[in-house]
């Protein structure tokens, strides 16, 4: 069932890189998911990978009200932070960790630290005193 998430993954990207849906693209697109090394088998519950898919559909309204935010207020502030992967991600689930951080417009992961710290880029809103 994971290699089955990890392919649509994997096509989706292709996808989303390539923003074609022609039948050689598609079928180069099967070709690419199918022929990239696999990763290690880990063990990955399907619940991580349901609990990402809900945070995504999440992050959908959110990216609208933040870039919402951004045209009606100035963001001048910026700070850079560290956050922690979570436990026991597998190299897809940290892909979609640092594609959610991502996708909002406010944040934006610099650099992942194989060490399991993400660099997140943030925009803030200037603070009163």
């Amino acid at each position: 069932m994971i290699e089955s998430f990890n392919f649509v993954l994997r096509l989706a990207i292709w996808f989303l890189l390539t923003a074609e849906l022609s039948a050689i693209n598609i079928l180069f697109g099967v070709a690419v998911a199918l022929l990239l090394p696999q990763p290690r088998r880990r063990r990955v519950m399907i619940r991580d990978w349901l609990k990402v898919l809900g945070e995504i559909a999440i992050a959908i309204p959110k990216a609208y009200i933040e870039a919402f935010e951004l045209i009606l207020f100035p963001h001048t502030q910026e700070e850079i932070t560290m956050e922690r992967v979570k436990p026991n991600r597998t190299p897809g689930l940290i892909f979609l960790d640092i594609f959610l951080i991502t996708f909002t417009p406010k944040t934006i992961v610099s650099q992942y630290h194989q060490r399991g710290w993400y660099e997140v880029h943030r925009v803030k809103r200037k603070t009163r005193k």
